[in-house]
């Protein structure tokens, strides 16, 4: 089995999110998905699912909303 290494990883501006979900089929490693719960505004927003980021930016470029999605790099070791 191979061990992933998280290079980075992915904050999303809850409220700022409208769940369209353009991140989500973006995410080369798909570790976005849209969330059950709902955010103040009465949609589902993206979240990360904690591992596997390789802090590419794809989803980042893809998202419409100012704010919505973050990315950050995590330092060579």
């Amino acid at each position: 089995m191979e061990r992933t290494i998280d290079r980075g990883t992915v904050v999303i501006g809850i409220d700022e999110c409208k769940g369209c979900g353009l991140c989500v089929q973006a995410c080369p490693p798909r570790v976005l998905r849209l969330s059950a719960q709902l955010n103040r505004h009465g949609y589902h927003p993206a979240e990360y699912t904690g591992s596997g980021c390789t802090a590419c930016g794809i989803c980042y470029y893809v998202c419409p909303e100012p704010g919505g999605v973050t990315v950050f790099r995590r330092e060579a070791a």
